[in-house]
């Protein structure tokens, strides 16, 4: 099962990814990551990603996405992927669609969780990191995951939070982004659910991202 994820920050795609990697036995593929492992494997690919960062521009669509399908290419991704982070607009979706079909590789499911942008806002501020696993839900505004003092409720390891996830220019800038429907995040989210339309083998499933953590994911299962 080829999965495709969007949600906004604070809308716990995230975890339900990580539910999804034990469940269905998928890798869970964040973008992020696939920057920092070629970056610091010296890749030609992670070479050319590095001098755009270093200068402070946007890593070329034509960069990034060869690196991702190298990345969906690893054995770990044989029995399925979940990608998580990218496209973050609708020309790069356009172009992951072509990219994926040119590879012979096959979207079986779009998930995207709707979520309030002030709801999702709110629950960005009370985030709080685990030291041993960052998909360990802890949220201090979110009673049903509200951790005990400083400590993780999963495992019991240090929590931080994330200077950015406290900086509210820096939420709206992400926000701004993902909410956009017109050429931003949702733009590429509805041009997948577009393709669904036409595709009886492709699905498409929204959740309400303001129920609890289980209810969403039970939704989920229910809905794949």
């Amino acid at each position: 099962m080829n999965i495709l994820f969007f949600g906004p920050n604070g809308s716990g795609k995230g975890t339900q990814g990580s539910l999804l990697k034990e469940k269905y036995n998928v890798a869970h593929i964040e973008s992020g990551a696939i920057f920092r492992d070629n970056i610091k494997g010296g890749t030609e690919l992670g070479k050319k990603a590095k001098s755009y960062i270093d200068a402070g521009d946007l890593v070329p669509d034509e960069i990034t996405i060869p690196m991702i399908l190298d990345r969906l290419k690893k054995d770990d991704c044989k029995s399925g992927w979940l990608l998580d982070g990218f496209p973050r607009n609708k020309t790069q979706a356009i172009k992951l669609d072509e990219s994926l079909k040119k590879a012979g590789m096959k979207l079986d499911v779009i998930v995207e969780i709707i979520l309030d942008r002030q709801i999702a806002k709110d629950r960005i501020t009370g985030r709080r990191l685990c030291v041993n696993d960052n998909n360990h839900p802890n949220n201090i505004h979110i009673e049903a995951i509200a951790p005990k003092g400083d400590k993780c409720r999963v495992c019991g390891g240090n929590l931080s939070a994330r200077a950015d996830d406290q900086d509210d220019t820096a939420i709206d800038k992400r926000h701004s982004i993902y909410y956009n429907d017109v050429d931003g995040t949702l733009a590429a989210a509805y041009y997948f659910r577009d393709l669904a339309k036409k595709d009886a083998d492709v699905k498409y499933i929204t959740l309400a991202g303001e129920a609890p953590l289980k209810d969403v994911t039970n939704e989920l299962i229910s809905k794949l």
